[in-house]
């Protein structure tokens, strides 16, 4: 019969928060994970947008006629001034060159190019791009201080005269953005990109020229055009910028857009030899004898242009760290995947052979199962029909902590032999399981939530194990039960994949971390030796492990010591589960780490269990994630193709994965269909709960248990049916 134990333990501590504290609470829990990950999407928005991976530059090809242009423009200089409706063109004087380069600035070729200029006192024109400007904005300073002058070609160059005069306006509203947050000035000088002479000047190119006008710009083009793109030879390109007859020039050269050595070797030799026929090379408003094209930016604008820089900067920083981190993720998550394929195989092949035995007698001894509960009302029957349902002799010892459901009551109504009530007031997982291990009568304790169900075999699968002396605790493998929901089918593809192919990995490797509170079983003098269930941190069963390797004791696993769980049905209780977990187990890394430095049984440990744990369980997942958020980068970005076949690729070393870890433990593959939505979906709230628990531990702050809600749906194949009952207030009784 059920007998009853009163035992009054320490003070009321609160296990949970009350419900209006908890609904207050949840906001803040998803803000700030949240508004880093968004930080760290527009850092890779804000990167690609100046990398001209978006809105790119691109060439249209087509014909037009040019009956819409002036005459005097086409016949024309390559100066053409339509600022207040005015339809001017200038030309350079004799003897004056002005040389300009497009597509800048470049952080190998520019600073070789002003180089080359600065040495043979020679001045030039910089028609830079507003995403060349914003990555390099030292460059663009220097050409100013070196009395250089600026122009625009846009900001991500792409082909105006298919462009509306919105985009023009962004185009150049952009572009002057970063040069005054590079240089501290405005420029008016404009030079459309794929421009060319004046007489090749259209009716699409015309009306983007009077347009720019109306902007306040002048139009620059040229009229001898080096062709350095086509890296024709340093000789070819010297004979094609030098103008004929002594007249004036505006020259067209680039320095970037690829391999501009010939340019810079080109430059070196064309410039000094002009100087001695006499030609000044000047910048366009020396050589036409007209005011700077520069104004100064101060006020509201300069610290616009500064902050904008300034966030590109950052962009590229935070972008090269993620890029680490991808690589370092890239060889956590394949480097685990194969120790948990390999590991797994050997400890399945070892534990399944014909002749393998633990001991060389099976242990038949009874054991103690210790149950704390704590409100679990709706699920605690089950729980306790299960155990009496064992082919292995048990006493059960459920310890009500604190219930205010009426647990207790139903344990002791159901009148089961060897099963005993121990009520304490509430103190916390830690204390009821310490107050069930004094209260225990046997030498191997079994420990269990009380929304868990065991299977027939459970416990004697279970404490086989303990055949060897030199084990302490033994780990079984605890199934998800409610898997029929969405939510519940990625925490079951989790369970199979992720917990119980690590246990089979950690057990070959000699440094279990876990001890699963669902299903797990302690020798009682190794439980003693370390001082019983600890209250230190919030993962009780991840502290205990770790106290018995450092004791020296052996942690291993029986798969077939199968336990069903009620898993979350919500992503708040979900969010409330796996918060606990991931703080408890940087808590419980955190009280070992001596262990690292220690001699004997706990340094091994340390030097072993604890990397790979903080490895896998607290870095890896935090920074899995990059997967998907590089996935989007490169859907918007590009490379698309290739972005898309490597998340493919990973996905589907996954699947292997998982589909093996199914196989060992003969589950249901068609579980693995919403494996694709999980690791789109429940990785980023996974990332979400341990980035939260990384702020928590950074910042000092508390966590406190926290209650989930339990349906009472799980039950065990082959436990003992529970009895239809009939309820009238606190009465519940047998109906025949």
């Amino acid at each position: 019969m059920a007998s009853r134990t009163n035992a009054h333990g320490p003070a009321p501590r609160a296990r949970r928060p009350a419900p209006d504290v908890r609904r207050r609470r949840l906001p803040m829990r998803w803000l700030l994970p949240s508004l880093l990950l968004v930080a760290m999407l527009a850092m890779l928005m804000l990167r690609g947008y100046v990398h001209s991976e978006i809105l790119a530059d691109h060439r249209i090809q087509s014909e037009a006629a040019t009956d819409k242009v002036p005459d005097k423009i086409l016949d024309g200089g390559p100066v053409i001034d339509t600022r207040g409706g005015r339809t001017n063109s200038l030309t350079v004087p004799d003897h004056r060159l002005v040389l300009t380069f497009d597509d800048g600035p470049d952080p190998t070729w520019t600073p070789k190019v002003l180089d080359v200029l600065k040495k043979h006192h020679a001045h030039a024109v910089f028609f830079v791009t507003g995403t060349m400007t914003s990555r390099y904005p030292e460059l663009v300073k220097r050409m100013v201080e070196e009395g250089h002058e600026v122009g625009l070609h846009t900001f991500n160059h792409p082909d105006l005269s298919f462009q509306s005069t919105k985009r023009i306006d962004w185009e150049l509203s952009q572009n002057q953005l970063a040069l005054a947050g590079a240089a501290g000035i405005r420029t008016s000088l404009f030079r459309p990109p794929y421009s060319s002479f004046a007489d090749a000047m259209d009716n699409k190119s015309w009306p983007v020229t009077e347009y720019i006008g109306t902007r306040g710009y002048i139009t620059v083009v040229n009229n001898t055009d080096s062709e350095d793109w086509q890296k024709p030879g340093v000789n070819r390109i010297i004979r094609n910028a030098t103008p004929k007859g002594g007249k004036g020039a505006i020259v067209l050269m680039h320095d970037s857009g690829g391999d501009r050595h010939q340019t810079v070797q080109a430059l070196d030799k064309f410039v000094p030899e002009l100087q001695e026929r006499g030609y000044r090379f000047q910048n366009l408003t020396e050589a036409l004898d007209a005011p700077s094209a520069h104004t100064e930016v101060t006020g509201l604008e300069l610290w616009k242009g500064k902050a904008w820089v300034y966030l590109v900067r950052a962009s590229d920083d935070v972008t090269d760290v993620l890029v680490v981190g991808i690589a370092i993720i890239g060889v956590l998550v394949f480097t685990r995947f194969g120790m948990m394929l390999l590991l797994s195989a050997l400890h399945a092949r070892r534990v399944r052979r014909k002749d393998f035995r633990w001991g060389p007698a099976p242990v038949t001894e009874p054991v103690s199962v210790l149950v704390p509960a704590y409100n679990e009302a709706k699920c605690i029957e089950n729980t306790v029909r299960s155990l009496m349902a064992s082919e292995h002799p048990v006493e059960v010892l459920v310890v009500d902590d604190g219930s205010s459901d009426g647990t207790a009551r139903i344990v002791e109504d159901l009148l089961l032999p060897n099963v005993r009530v121990v009520r304490q007031h509430n103190a916390g997982k830690p204390a009821a399981l310490n107050r069930g291990l004094a209260n225990a009568r046997h030498d191997i304790v079994v420990m269990m939530d009380g929304d868990t169900v065991f299977e027939p075999a459970t416990v004697r699968e279970l404490v086989q194990p303990f055949a060897d002396p030199s084990v302490g605790a033994v780990a079984g493998n605890a199934k998800v039960g409610n898997r029929d929901s969405l939510i519940g089918a990625w925490q079951h593809i989790e369970y199979v994949m992720g917990f119980n192919l690590d246990r089979r990995m950690y057990d070959i490797l000699g440094c279990m971390p876990t001890i699963p509170g669902a299903v797990g079983a302690f020798r009682r003098s190794a439980l003693e030796r370390v001082g019983g269930m600890s209250d230190d941190t919030l993962a009780e069963d991840t502290d205990i492990t770790m106290a018995l390797h450092r004791d020296g004791w052996r942690v291993v696993y029986a798969e077939k010591a199968r336990a069903w769980t009620e898993a979350p049905e919500s992503v708040q209780q979900l969010w409330s589960q796996r918060y606990r977990w991931s703080y408890g187990t940087m808590q419980a890394i955190w009280k070992h780490r001596r262990a690292l430095v220690e001699r004997g049984p706990s340094g091994r440990f340390g030097r072993v269990g604890l990397p790979l744990v903080s490895l896998f369980m607290v870095l890896a997942p935090l920074l899995a994630p990059l997967i998907d958020v590089f996935l989007l980068y490169g859907l918007v970005f590009g490379p698309t193709q290739k972005t898309v076949l490597a998340w493919l690729g990973v996905l589907a070393i996954q699947a292997a994965c998982a589909a093996y870890a199914f196989r060992l433990d003969r589950e249901r593959m068609r579980y693995l269909i919403s494996l694709p939505l999980q690791q789109i979906l429940y990785r980023q709230l996974m990332y979400m709960v341990l980035l939260q628990s990384w702020i928590t531990a950074l910042t000092g702050g508390r966590l406190r248990w926290q209650k989930l809600r339990r349906t009472g749906v799980v039950e065990a194949p082959g436990s003992i049916p529970r009895q239809r009952t009939a309820q009238s207030g606190n009465d519940r009784r047998p109906v025949a």
